[in-house]
């Protein structure tokens, strides 16, 4: 397999109030990409600091033409400003890392070359993490966990940003929301080969954590839209009427029931709750149902509007 030597590499870091990190990263990220035969550049995409993180930037990029700054007018936050990143950068090869300085530089060598072993996407995993157990380790265990199950991509890891992609990966992904953190899950949906590798993670020198227990909530709501997005993005009929259907057999047996009950049994229906329950599972099928149908209508504008193929191919051979 190709080793992805002499192959064009962008290093991608979101940058947010890190002014005491950034000098120290670059130093690193830049003596172990000196050391090898890549051609790289590295892009920092300023997320709205509020301190001298862009001054810092600034600085470096005056001195090393390697280096590329996007400045962001105000926070958007670290998925938008990974996606600035892919926008910017030209590599065949895309590496995401912190701009923290708990990822480290010198692993970057390892992810390449999991890449030009045929892989394409690469994601770390902090096997021996130097965050606090109780605040981080466990929530991210038992995360790492249900993302999992719920995307059926097994990843030790989905919190770490240190990861490597193939040019045609990023370029057939959106991310909006708190998406960042389930790019596996989502580039799984255009049959990408995903790979993990064990990399070294240090504990933070300097500037506080911008991650807490506050985003759960935003990561479950965004965890739902990416099992709906892999699993009925292109069908959307499939989920809604299922639901529509069971709701509505309910309701449809229970009257059937309570129709016989009157009928034969001439057992009275007034004053009955399960009566109510009955026609209110029937409409709320049907309201289901209609969503879905009109899911399924936008999902058909939306792909004929743009001409937005439901299929990725990865190459086409021809005589």
């Amino acid at each position: 397999m190709n080793n992805e030597k002499n192959a064009n590499v962008s290093i991608v870091l979101p940058v947010y109030n890190e002014q005491g990190n950034i000098g120290r990263v670059y130093n690193e990220i830049s003596d172990v990409m000196r050391a090898g035969a890549n051609e790289y550049e590295i892009i920092f995409v300023d997320d709205g600091s509020t301190d001298d993180s862009y001054l810092r930037l600034s600085e470096i990029q005056k001195s090393d033409p390697n280096v590329v700054v996007v400045k962001f007018r105000r926070n958007f936050g670290q998925t938008a400003a990974m996606a600035a990143g892919f926008d910017t950068s030209s590599g065949d090869i895309i590496i995401t890392m912190d701009a923290d300085g708990q990822n480290d530089p010198r692993d970057i060598p390892a992810l390449l070359h999991k890449v030009g072993e045929g892989y394409d996407l690469v994601s770390g995993w902090r096997h021996k993490r130097q965050d606090k157990l109780l605040l981080r380790r466990i929530p991210s265990m038992l995360a790492n966990r249900v993302i999992s199950f719920t995307t059926d991509v097994n990843l030790h890891d989905y919190g770490c940003t240190l990861k490597a992609f193939r040019r045609d990966v990023v370029d057939n992904i959106q991310l909006y929301g708190e998406m960042h953190r389930f790019i596996p899950a989502i580039a799984s949906w255009i049959g990408v080969r995903i790979a993990e590798v064990k990399v070294n993670h240090r504990a933070r020198t300097s500037g506080r954590s911008k991650y807490g227990l506050s985003r759960t909530f935003r990561v479950i709501l965004d965890l739902i839209t990416v099992k709906f997005l892999l699993s009925y993005s292109s069908r959307p009929l499939q989920f809604f009427g299922a639901f529509g259907l069971l709701f509505g057999g309910i309701g449809l047996i229970l009257s059937t029931y309570l129709v016989i009950e009157r009928l034969f049994f001439e057992v009275p229906l007034a004053d009955r709750p399960v009566l109510l329950l009955a026609v209110f599972l029937m409409f709320s099928g049907l309201q289901i149902i209609t969503v879905g149908l009109l899911a399924e209508l936008q999902t058909r504008t939306y792909h004929e509007a743009q001409n937005k193929p439901t299929y990725v191919i990865r190459e086409i051979l021809r005589g």
